[in-house]
């Protein structure tokens, strides 16, 4: 759930206190989808939802600089995943896996797109996105926002995330959730893949996906 070790201060208790609220409510939100999941579809790392929810329209800028809208999810299944390029170890790391998923799906994988879904859009410009998600793939791309839209997009895909001050103003972290959030070709949430990600249950459960859901 976190991206940090790092002890917040007692000033930062009340945000603690919020941040742990919306990821229980996350988690009560997939624990709720886990009842109505389709019966046709048996995935083991993660769950589809019965009912897909679809996405309101939304403005983020991708890493080309370019507007990256509800639109640009049209057509393609996209697995999103809430990050920074700052992260030390849950981001890279999972970063990582997807590569290899990407590459073990094989043609299979032109239907999706990965998507970094950047909690810092302070430090995470376009330029920055740009360089970190194509060092993994340069079939990945990354796509942020600023406040307020940012904490909106994240309310609504089920994103929690915390900025965690740091020694100085500029070395702050980010706690966030780490679960991926699968988006159908018709701009929907379809699920959600949670945690730990492994490679070979990632692969055999997107590919059954791609390859029964339209």
């Amino acid at each position: 759930m976190s991206s940090s070790n790092s002890s917040s201060p007692p000033n930062n208790r009340q945000a603690l206190i919020v941040f742990a609220g919306v990821a229980a409510l996350i988690l009560g939100l997939i624990a709720a989808a886990l009842l109505s999941s389709p019966k046709n579809i048996a995935i083991g790392s993660g769950t589809l939802l019965k009912a897909p929810r679809s996405l309101p329209e939304f403005s983020l800028i991708d890493q080309d600089g370019q507007p990256f809208t509800r639109e640009s999810l049209l057509g393609h299944w996209t697995l999103i995943f809430p990050g920074f390029t700052y992260c030390p170890d849950i981001c890279p790391t999972t970063l990582g896996v997807l590569k290899a998923v990407e590459a073990q799906l094989g043609s299979e994988s032109s239907n999706l797109t990965v998507a970094l879904f950047s909690i810092d859009p302070e430090r995470d410009t376009p330029e920055t996105l740009k360089r970190y998600v194509q060092y993994f793939s340069p079939n990945f791309i990354g796509v942020t926002t600023q406040e307020p839209q940012l904490k909106q997009m994240a309310q609504t895909l089920g994103v929690a995330y915390l900025k965690v001050p740091g020694d100085t103003p500029e070395s702050y972290t980010m706690d966030h959730s780490a679960a991926l959030v699968l988006i159908d070709p018709q701009a929907r949430i379809a699920g959600y893949f949670t945690p730990p990600h492994q490679v070979d249950a990632l692969v055999r459960d997107l590919g059954t996906v791609l390859r029964n859901r339209s």
